[in-house]
């Protein structure tokens, strides 16, 4: 029997080393196979790790998990088909997400882990002994305790392995059922106990959501976007303390554009037809959205030309000026709660209101065509001489500055020239539109933003920084409506947004962060509940690092886990008149084993 665990610690050994080794060179994307129905992952503890919670880690660490779902292909051969069964006899369905363990086969490799990285083991042979970094496995919750996570990390001084550190991490809920929480007194007793301390400090952390999701425009698919604040505290008086506004806090901001309920949407719908003209110039296939106005894009171009010949003739009717205040109210396109921060431009040029009326309603290929011919005719024949602005760099804007001397080169509408026309010029009127906005508010410099309106680089590169511009006015925006947030917090935000964005591509996931004081949006959670919810019983400085999570959490807090109430699905429930929080109860211990100079295959637990 002792043999056969010592081959089966050494299996584990040799693949946890060969998966370490190729985490040396890059972290790996897939799992590797381990036994027929496990498999390891190895994972940055400071990169998003699962255990972030539970584990205050900051190196490479393994998880090990049941093998998931295997898809059936008609390519398979049969031997590969009778494999794939026996792999996934109880897999889940597909993207079902991680695969846990039984907390009976968890608690084998624990301790097969615990056998090949003990110093005393000199009899499994190991040539070169290797500190590998802490292994955690995914549990099923089907003991008594429902526990989800086990956990092994070697305790070292220096490269000499000296102990094990053990990690147990259970779960339960959801349940609205406040006698099921732990008293804070409990906690520190159990604590005390279990880790013979004579005195003990509280940490406390919450999270509170701010600014929840919603469903996107068209897609049906609930938006991923949210702003949240992390709260942590010294000293937690009792369970489910409100923050003191003396805590450290830092805002998340992850928002996607397309939220209809964002006052820059119509913006965002504007951008969204710019993108539409620079597929159709990549790829050769333009899909043409619906009309937003019932008169085609014929018909208000010409309006446009007929309006600057009667300014050219020295006529000048209120209808025409409406008109054109018109226009200069559509191309703000945003909701009157932000006309303080968006300011409508007054000096859009002719290029500029061509865009908005044709952005509206041009339908197809062909009215582009025609409504440029209209264009050309007229400057060609000196009917009209706009203005437009300098720096201009649009073919349409050369044409016109071209007009003003008598001389226009020919250009043939055909081919991608035409949708190029009005992606230039969409292109110009946007650029102006979002740095208007940033430099209006004195959150960024024209030198600042230089990286974003640059046109050295190709059209779609120029879409691609347009889109970051108008993710950045979309937090801006967020946080100024719905947060009511000052100058003196949002300098620093777009700073770092704009910082972001001059080194990374376009992540409309990636989570913006802002340090900030509890007290400039306390309203906004002091009457609600948390999302999160956690206190950490640690060991004073002087003793073992040790610490107690206990946790409340309106989601599970492992991606692995299924509730323990069935049929319940909702974060919240009403009793009565009054909502109450349904809360998942998570509880993170560990206990430390020192390696017994006089034993062979055991530590000494203290």
């Amino acid at each position: 029997m002792g043999s056969h665990r010592h081959q089966a610690a050494l299996r584990l050994y040799d693949c946890l080393l060969q998966v370490y080794n190729e985490g040396n060179k890059g972290i790996p994307k897939d799992p590797f196979p381990f036994e027929a129905d496990i498999q390891v992952c190895l994972v940055d503890a400071g990169c998003g790790s699962p255990l972030e919670c539970f584990w205050n880690g900051n190196s490479m660490i393994f998880i090990m998990q049941k093998v998931g779902y295997v898809e059936f292909t008609d390519q398979m051969e049969e031997s590969q088909i009778d494999d794939a069964t026996y792999i996934s006899e109880f897999a889940p369905q597909k993207d079902s997400g991680p695969v846990a363990l039984s907390v009976t086969r968890a608690k084998q490799l624990i301790s097969l882990y615990t056998m090949a990285q003990n110093p005393n083991m000199t009899h499994l042979k190991i040539s070169k002994p290797v500190v590998l970094p802490p292994l955690w496995v995914r549990c099923d919750s089907s003991d008594p305790e429902h526990t989800c996570w086990l956990g092994a990390e070697p305790l070292k001084n220096g490269k000499k392995i000296t102990g094990i550190s053990f990690h147990t991490v259970t779960c339960n809920g959801p349940t609205a059922d406040i006698t099921c929480f732990a008293s804070l007194e409990d906690l520190k007793k159990a604590h005390k106990i279990r880790h013979r301390s004579s005195i003990v400090a509280t940490k406390g952390f919450a999270q509170y959501e701010l600014v929840r999701s919603t469903t996107l425009e068209d897609t049906g698919i609930e938006s991923e976007s949210n702003i949240y604040i992390d709260i942590t505290w010294s000293i937690v008086d009792k369970i489910l303390q409100t923050p003191p506004l003396t805590a450290a806090a830092t805002l998340n901001i992850r928002l996607e554009s397309g939220d209809p309920r964002s006052p820059v949407f119509q913006l965002h719908r504007e951008l969204q037809f710019l993108i539409v003209l620079a597929e159709g110039l990549k790829t050769g296939v333009t899909e043409w959205p619906e009309p937003l106005v019932a008169e085609s894009a014929v018909e208000l171009v010409q309006e446009l030309l007929n309006d600057l010949k009667n300014k050219l003739d020295g006529f000048n009717t209120s209808v025409h000026k409406n008109d054109a205040e018109k226009v200069q109210c559509d191309s703000a396109a945003v909701d009157s709660s932000i006309k303080s921060l968006f300011n409508e431009r007054g000096d859009l040029d002719f290029a500029e209101q061509l865009w908005c009326k044709m952005r509206k309603s041009v339908t197809s290929y062909q009215d582009l065509v025609e409504c440029f011919t209209l264009i050309i005719k007229s400057l060609e024949h000196g009917e009209i001489q706009p203005w437009i602005h300098q720096g201009s760099s649009s073919l349409l804007s050369k044409l016109i500055q071209q007009s003003y001397h008598g001389a226009m080169e020919a250009i043939s509408l055909s081919g991608v020239t035409p949708i190029q026309m009005l992606l230039e010029i969409g292109l110009d009127k946007m650029k102006k539109d979002y740095v208007s906005c940033f430099i209006g508010q004195e959150l960024a410099t024209l030198t600042c933003l230089d990286y974003f309106i640059s046109t050295s680089v190709e059209l779609q590169e120029q879409v691609h920084r347009i889109q970051k511009l108008h993710h950045m006015l979309e937090i801006l925006v967020s946080c100024t409506v719905f947060l009511h947030f000052k100058h003196e917090n949002l300098f620093p935000l777009m700073q770092s947004c704009i910082k972001y964005y001059k080194e990374n591509p376009l992540n409309e996931k990636h989570v913006f962060q802002l340090p900030i004081r509890p007290a400039v949006v306390n309203k906004f959670y002091q009457n609600d509940h948390a999302q999160i919810w956690r206190v950490e019983i640690n060991s004073v400085p002087g003793q073992k690092e040790v610490k107690t999570v206990w946790q409340l959490s309106t989601s599970p807090p492992v991606e692995h886990m299924t509730s323990n109430n069935p049929g319940v699905l909702c974060d919240t429930t009403v009793n009565g008149n009054t909502e109450e929080s349904m809360y998942f109860i998570t509880m993170a211990n560990c206990s430390q084993c020192y390696v017994k100079a006089a034993s062979v295959e055991t530590f000494k637990t203290v």
